[in-house]
């Protein structure tokens, strides 16, 4: 089972592999990681063109980059790219110059609070360069001129984004979103693609009742990307989740929908809820992840966020201490079970409706008492139908039938699936 036992290890290792690519929202690092996803699960990989219009945006230059550092007045390397790929401002144009310190420090970035720590820090749509290092390592500079090398390309490209969908029972879609333009930052969002990718080969395992597709995207441009593609099948999409901070060591929080009410939200709530899991269900709002794209008022899908601790919520956000060390196999799996047992609830939530309205029918005779027979659990299932008879008219989904009643989805679920078997009940 992808979803059990040693996932958490599996994920863990493949954050590790994935956290050295220097990732941006396009370029060789994105494709390099969607190959790596690729051996965990088969992706469809898209490429659209440098000056594409993607609804209000443009999809932008493609960057890559090979090298970069600053050496100091003696040549040695103090800030250097094959590293860490956080030292480089994202998007930086090349650079080829001597300078002064001085005129340096201008496109320096350090987080003074944590003087050992370095910034994430990028410049997608403002033609700019910069380094990020560590403030003890600027400190540490002494003055003098300075060799500082970007070598870096900005030209007409691709944006590269890909899914993998696993096939429902019915072409209605629940949509599962992450991240791939972070480098190296093992929550933000490498443990969201890890989780993606794991919780895409549990649902494979069997025939889900929706069809699940998975989006691997660079965030922002790469989500509107899709959306603009996808327009016209939009009415598929009935139910969302984005992920991201997927594993660190907090506990879980769920932001909910623009509509607050969608069956995701209630799922989700639920689910959580019922688990006893330490957590917090959030009110939308429009800043974070790309839940933010994918609700904006033209799509209003039913889409929500699972992290953990939320983005910038954690001291490590967008800094190099957000490394393999600060994500726990735990954690992840942790994540990948709650996705889990809300997809399981999601699959089996129906609305029925009471073939035998009138009077309560007789359950002795049909045979669905004495199936309960040896149940530890006989008399709460014996409930579950009597709530799901009296809660059959159409109007009422079972998870309706599970939160009225105070029983678990579950066996408020198992006891439709005998009713139904019976013929006292129809979908």
């Amino acid at each position: 089972m992808h979803g059990g036992e040693g996932a958490g290890e599996e994920m863990h290792a493949l954050v590790e592999r994935l956290y050295p690519l220097c990732r941006s929202i396009t370029g060789d690092g994105v494709r390099a990681t969607l190959e790596i996803v690729g051996e965990y699960v088969p992706l469809k990989v898209h490429e659209v063109p440098t000056g594409t219009q993607v609804l209000d945006w443009t999809v932008p230059e493609e960057w890559n980059i090979r090298d970069a550092y600053i050496a100091d007045p003696s040549g040695k390397r103090v800030v250097d790219f094959a590293a860490s790929s956080l030292h480089v401002l994202g998007y930086s144009v090349p650079v080829s110059r001597t300078m002064p310190l001085a005129e340096l420090r201008g496109h320096l970035h350090t987080l003074p609070d944590h003087p050992s720590w370095v910034p994430y820090r990028t410049s997608y749509y403002q033609p700019e360069w910069g380094f990020c290092l560590a403030q003890e390592t600027l400190d540490a500079l002494p003055d003098g001129e300075y060799e500082v090398r970007i070598d870096s390309t900005l030209a007409d490209g691709h944006l590269t984004y890909a899914e993998h969908v696993v096939p429902g029972q019915v072409p209605d879609e629940v949509i599962v979103s992450c991240h791939v333009c972070h480098p190296s930052l093992a929550n933000d969002n490498l443990a969201g693609i890890a989780v993606a990718a794991f919780l895409a080969r549990a649902l494979a395992e069997r025939t889900p009742y929706h069809t699940y597709r998975f989006i691997f995207a660079p965030g922002t441009i790469g989500a509107i990307t899709w959306l603009a593609r996808n327009a016209e099948r939009i009415d598929r999409v009935k139910h969302g989740l984005v992920l991201a901070c997927a594993g660190d060591r907090g506990s879980l929080t769920y932001k909910q929908s623009r509509r607050g009410d969608a069956e995701i939200d209630r799922v989700m709530r639920h689910v959580l809820a019922a688990s006893e899991r330490p957590h917090r269900v959030a009110e939308f709002t429009p800043y974070g992840y790309d839940e933010r794209q994918f609700c904006s008022p033209g799509f209003d899908l039913g889409v929500g966020s699972l992290t953990r601790t939320p983005y910038a919520g954690y001291p490590e956000y967008h800094t190099s201490a957000d490394n393999p060390d600060f994500v726990s196999p735990e954690a992840m799996a942790d994540t990948l079970a709650v996705c889990r047992e809300a997809f399981a609830v999601l699959d089996r939530n129906r609305r029925y409706l009471n073939l035998s309205p009138y009077g309560e029918p007789q359950l002795g005779r049909r045979g669905l008492y004495d199936s309960l027979g040896g149940r530890s659990d006989a008399k709460q299932a014996q409930m579950a139908m009597l709530w799901v008879l009296n809660l059959s008219d159409g109007e009422h989904s079972l998870l309706d039938v599970a939160e009225r009643s105070g029983l678990p989805f579950d066996t408020v679920a198992d006891a439709a699936g005998a009713l139904h078997g019976a013929g006292l009940i129809k979908a």
